[in-house]
């Protein structure tokens, strides 16, 4: 048996000289290395040409250096699908957010004295101004916002908690176990689908530190129910003079019924109702960067600000750049849906959607040729992510058929839109393959790709 070809052999090749230029030699070198070792492994007697060795060497260079972060088209159905990156951003925020990657930019520098200052302030106005709240901090996520309100404001003791608001997340992720991280014993009142003022009333004692309200973003419960709202618990809380502190998971800045989307809780209005401090994440509803934001007393929040946590959970220039331009965005609340993503997408009429599938059919059924049939068919979308968990959000999809009754077929279409340069991911229901619309703007790149 010959023996395999040497490394310097390989490098020598004219050919080399080119993938030195994009890879560098030292990587060249090492993806030599490495396809010879396997072909070493495998003990196979076959003997590769230099060019061979070299070939795929340059195979493994490539993929090695393809970034795993994918660009996809989310046609689920699920507009804020966590798997998929949550909200898209405006093109402000991208903008602004890579005019910070670019430049040095004053996170921290007070330009008006030349002093240090505080990255908070970038968006501590805005969100009062949009809030009503008397002061604000952000932090990378919602749930690092609740871990550190709790840990600053009730460590060592105790906060009460509604037992039908000790919700779970995506990643089984859930309240009590935030509750304990943050060193907080949780105290939990009523039952699972009835809660009453007496509740709270007799949970408190001398070890209690905090009332708090929890909402239900990502479920609904129907029937014999009972809760308590925010003024009946505020009042409840400042009668014992307690901080009363309300987790609002996909908190939104405005009023969704205004543009044709179910009520879900304001921020604003659960401040105005008593609220003492106030968490909602920036990537749902609002449609920003993944964010925490908390805002409410400026006693309180300055309180939060102080603890040792914060700095471990505070946001990067990038996302306040990428927060503060979503957030200026609200001051003109005429063009939301125009300005936003999220809000864009959520409200999209139906009759758009009609005329995109109508446009599409005949193109996808010549790319799938006779095996399948293709139809546009009304759908229901939803918000995702623990938003309006029981909206369904009228939409249109394409849906795609074998001729034959083969969930197979159905499968391994779902693969090959996969592996398409831009992966097209859908969903499968009611024996097709379903590719919901709302969700597709770049109509020629989804085309594009399928020539």
């Amino acid at each position: 048996m010959s023996p395999l070809p040497s490394v310097d052999a390989v490098l020598r090749l004219l050919e080399a000289g080119s993938i030195c230029d994009d890879y560098g030699r030292a990587a060249l070198t090492d993806a030599v290395r490495a396809v010879l070792a396997e072909y070493r492994a495998q003990n196979s007697g076959v003997r590769p040409e230099e060019a061979e060795v070299l070939d795929e060497a340059a195979a493994l260079l490539a993929a090695q250096s393809t970034p795993r972060l994918a660009r996809v088209f989310n046609l689920t159905g699920t507009v804020l699908h966590t798997n998929l990156g949550r909200a898209l951003l405006s093109e402000a925020a991208v903008e602004h957010a890579a005019m910070a990657m670019r430049s040095p930019c004053a996170l921290e520098f007070d330009l008006a004295t030349a002093g240090r200052g505080d990255r908070d302030t970038i968006v501590e106005g805005l969100l009062c101004e949009l809030t009503g709240a008397e002061a604000a901090t952000v932090v990378n996520n919602n749930a690092a916002a609740v871990l550190l309100a709790l840990a600053a404001l009730a460590a060592k003791r105790e906060v009460v908690v509604s037992r039908g608001e000790l919700v779970e997340i995506g990643g089984a992720f859930r309240v009590p176990d935030v509750m304990r991280a943050a060193n907080v014993r949780l105290v939990e009142v009523g039952t699972t689908n009835r809660t009453h003022a007496r509740d709270y009333e007799s949970a408190i004692g001398p070890r209690t530190a905090a009332l708090m309200k929890v909402h239900a973003s990502n479920y609904t419960i129907t029937g014999f129910t009972a809760d308590v709202g925010e003024a009946e618990v505020a009042a409840i809380a400042l009668a014992h003079g307690l901080p009363f502190i309300t987790d609002l998971g996909a908190g939104s800045l405005i009023d969704l019924p205004a543009l044709g989307l179910p009520k879900e809780p304001v921020v604003r209005d659960c401040l105005s109702a008593g609220a003492d401090v106030v968490t909602f994440s920036g990537d749902k509803l609002m449609g920003g960067p993944q964010a925490g934001l908390i805002v409410g007393r400026k006693d309180l929040i300055a309180k939060i600000r102080k603890h040792p946590l914060k700095r471990a959970l505070r946001v990067s220039k990038m996302t306040l750049a990428a927060l503060e331009a979503t957030l200026l965005a609200y001051r003109k609340p005429d063009f939301l849906t125009r300005d936003l993503p999220t809000l864009r997408l959520l409200t999209r009429p139906v009759a758009e959607l009609e005329a995109l599938a109508g446009r599409l059919v005949p193109k996808v059924q010549d790319w799938l040729g006779d095996a399948w049939t293709i139809a546009a068919t009304h759908c229901n979308s939803q918000a995702g992510s623990g938003s309006l968990p029981s909206a369904a959000i009228p939409s249109v999809a394409l849906a795609l058929r074998p001729a034959g009754k083969s969930g197979k077929a159905l499968n391994d279409l779902a693969t090959r839109l996969r592996k398409l340069p831009v992966p097209v991911i859908g969903r499968i229901g009611d024996g097709a393959l379903l590719l919901d619309l709302r969700c597709l703007e770049d109509e020629a790149g989804f085309l594009a790709q399928l020539a």
